[in-house]
């Protein structure tokens, strides 16, 4: 099969991530591999590539002899989820406040123009991969390979949490809310970048619906259009 130029295992992961963030894609509904490589025109290999990749970052369950499926997260441990990402921010913005450069606060700064921008196009893709960018930006700025790896797990299950929850059709994980954050980190502030984070992620999981899930799309190629 001759596969599509430029259609990398990883562009394929994010077409998928993008669709589940973007509630195009139901929860529990099955990514067959014959489908997605029709779609995507690739092989069947490289979308296997792509859905052990998804599973790693636990968007994405497989079940042998049946296929794999877009992950449906309980309500459990969506709340779980958010209690581990509490802590890890708090202790991302407690390393920052004891040690940051000025280059490294313009690039948060320069992060959050970004936001503002797709904000103000109202560029839903852009605003979704924006807003959990900056939060894995913190945790690359401090240097720690661990909570970088961290984050990005979580940052991808809190994707698909506010996906499958989220009581409002507006993502709003807002720069206004980074900024405030990284004002009181460019001060060294522990105390207030702790308190401003921790309104921040409550305000992010205030706007989950935690008693159902969404009844999503089932049509892959219309998902991942």
């Amino acid at each position: 099969m001759s596969e599509q130029t430029g259609v990398s295992t990883h562009q394929i992961v994010e077409r998928i991530w993008l669709s589940i963030a973007e509630r195009r894609l139901r929860p529990g509904v099955q990514l067959k591999e014959g489908q997605l490589a029709s779609i995507f025109n690739v092989s069947r290999a490289r979308i296997r590539q792509a859905l052990t990749l998804l599973e790693r970052d636990g968007l994405v369950t497989i079940i042998p002899n049946r296929g794999a499926f877009v992950y449906k997260p309980t309500v459990e441990e969506a709340k779980d989820v958010f209690f581990v990402r509490r802590t890890v921010e708090h202790r991302i913005v407690e390393r920052l406040c004891s040690h940051i450069s000025k280059a490294d606060i313009k690039r948060l700064r320069d992060h959050v123009v970004l936001e503002r921008e797709a904000n103000a196009k109202d560029q839903t893709t852009d605003i979704i991969k924006l807003s959990g960018g900056f939060h894995l930006l913190l945790a690359e700025i401090t240097g720690s390979d661990f909570l970088f790896t961290t984050m990005r797990d979580l940052i991808a299950r809190s994707s698909l949490i506010t996906a499958v929850y989220r009581n409002t059709s507006r993502f709003n994980c807002g720069p206004d809310e980074h900024i405030e954050i990284v004002k009181a980190i460019s001060k060294g502030d522990t105390r207030k970048a702790s308190d401003l984070m921790g309104h921040h992620l409550e305000h992010v999981e205030s706007e989950l619906d935690l008693t159902e899930i969404r009844d999503l799309s089932h049509d892959l190629k219309a998902a991942l259009s």
